[in-house]
């Protein structure tokens, strides 16, 4: 059982709990003591944090993730019905794919219990097992990265600013859809940018999130995997003084953007990365987690579509096509409509629906084609 590989909380870790307040998150939370191992019967979200540096060149521990643990724990939830576990820690394997096999194994098994595991620490290419967590589940992947750079490969480059070519390349390739919420353009290679043109995938800079973060909620309501790389935060907001970020997203809006990721219905994997493993992160960490928590539990389950009746349809006409758009009457968000096409894969049906905002369906009335929707229907012929 992959599970038995797992870490569990140290006993100084579960006297600490102890000593927190009956109202704590701590106090509400079942861990993996070294006594026993959690039941995962009726549970939300399954937290694991990773000791595996080695996919961006360096050594960075915190045995057990003690500091992130106490600062998340101290925390108070807000008024969820959410059951939380805590599964302990992967340590490295003797390979790094040692260790990319455990969280691809122990994700799929988590994610087959319906259960959404969080994945905290290790550089950022943990994102491919956590991908290869879905081979088995029958599915196309939409990931969503927020990061300040793509980690397209570059030649002499390590894993970690390299994965997505890997997710992009190998097979069995169940990607779908890759979007980027807050590149900043001076870290990539217009090389890269016009690749991703090439894709139809999806890119966004970190001046128009800031600028108006709601361009982000129909991005992530259309996202499976959730990638952060702490790096996207500015250092002023981070406290990572080591590898120095004068320029990215605030406290405020990262936990914003972590929030609308746990409220799409589809989010089933999230993970967090590339951070110093220092105290000055510990609590910023711990309050993204927290928010993204909040947002799972607040999730509406309106998506995909049980039924349409509560929802009101808008058929919208330019040139020879007609876009259909769907608003939802429970929520007031929007959906455009994907012909399905006849000749495509079996796993692509679920994607006939792509979440889009009202300002989508406002140019749609002045004869203005969607850009997501564009792109959407060019993936579907690739």
């Amino acid at each position: 059982m992959v599970f038995d590989f797992l870490q569990p909380v140290s006993d100084e870790f579960v006297e600490f709990v102890g000593n927190l307040s009956p109202q704590s998150l701590g106090r509400k939370t079942v861990f993996h003591t070294k006594k026993e191992f959690p039941n995962l019967d009726n549970v939300t979200v399954a937290i694991i944090t990773v000791n595996e540096y080695r996919g961006g060149g360096v050594d960075n521990y915190d045995e057990g993730y003690f500091n992130f643990r106490k600062k998340f724990y101290s925390l108070f939830p807000g008024n969820w019905k959410v059951s939380i576990v805590d599964l302990g820690t992967i340590q490295q394997g003797a390979e790094i794919q040692d260790t990319y096999f455990l969280v691809s194994s122990i994700c799929e098994d988590l994610m087959r219990k319906k259960i959404i595991p969080v994945v905290i620490g290790g550089s950022q290419d943990l994102t491919y097992p956590m991908y290869r967590a879905y081979d088995n589940l029958d599915q196309m992947v939409n990931l969503v990265a927020v990061d300040n750079q793509f980690d397209f490969a570059k030649e002499n480059s390590n894993l970690n600013k390299s994965y997505l070519s890997r997710i992009v390349v190998e097979e069995p390739n169940n990607l779908f859809n890759y979007s980027n919420l807050g590149f900043q353009t001076y870290y990539n290679a217009q090389e890269e940018i016009d690749l991703l043109e090439k894709l139809y995938f999806e890119a966004y800079r970190l001046g128009a999130i800031s600028n108006d973060l709601k361009l982000a909620e129909p991005v992530f309501r259309d996202a499976d995997l959730i990638s952060i790389d702490l790096s996207s935060v500015e250092s002023a907001f981070s406290g990572n003084f080591t590898t120095f970020e004068p320029n990215g997203f605030n406290g405020k809006e990262i936990c914003a953007l972590a929030r609308y990721g746990g409220i799409s219905d589809r989010v089933s994997s999230f993970g967090i990365f590339d951070f110093e493993n220092t105290m000055n992160e510990q609590g910023l960490i711990a309050q993204i987690v927290w928010y993204f928590v909040e947002g799972v539990a607040f999730r509406s389950y309106e998506y995909p579509f049980g039924t349409k009746d509560s929802y009101l349809k808008y058929i919208v006409p330019i040139d020879d096509e007609e876009l259909v758009f769907y608003k939802s009457d429970i929520t007031g968000r929007w959906w455009i409509e994907i012909p399905f096409l006849d000749n495509v894969n079996n796993k692509l049906k679920r994607n006939t629906l792509l979440p889009c905002s009202y300002d989508d369906y406002l140019g749609a009335c002045e004869q203005e084609i969607p850009e997501r929707w564009w792109k959407a229907q060019r993936r579907n012929l690739l």
